[in-house]
């Protein structure tokens, strides 16, 4: 993803951040949000974040519940073939030998 196609969030997070470190001289590292936000800010563009977020993994959700549900059914239907094979073969242990009519 180019700079030019990054979320609007993103470019005003970045913003912020090179605000501060430029005001600070750079040597503290990273603020903490509450330090470069206004403090009524801080909710909203934590809302944002979370919709951003949201926004992004819910292309990607249905691939990976399909993965895991497919995985799941394959198992149980492998789990549940073993054990009818198992009852198949005692039962044909148990079965009256066959007698030609």
């Amino acid at each position: 993803m180019s700079e030019g196609d990054a979320n609007p969030l993103v470019q005003r997070v970045d913003a912020l951040l090179k605000r501060r470190q430029d005001a600070a001289g750079g040597e503290d590292g990273v603020p903490v949000l509450t330090e470069i936000v206004e403090p009524g800010a801080a909710e909203a563009l934590a809302f944002e974040l979370e919709r951003a977020v949201l926004q992004r993994l819910e292309s990607e959700l249905p691939q990976v519940l399909a993965a895991a549900l497919r995985a799941a059914v394959a198992a149980a239907v492998k789990r549940e073939l073993e054990a009818r094979k198992l009852d198949a073969d005692s039962l044909a242990g148990k079965r009256p030998a066959a007698t030609g009519g």
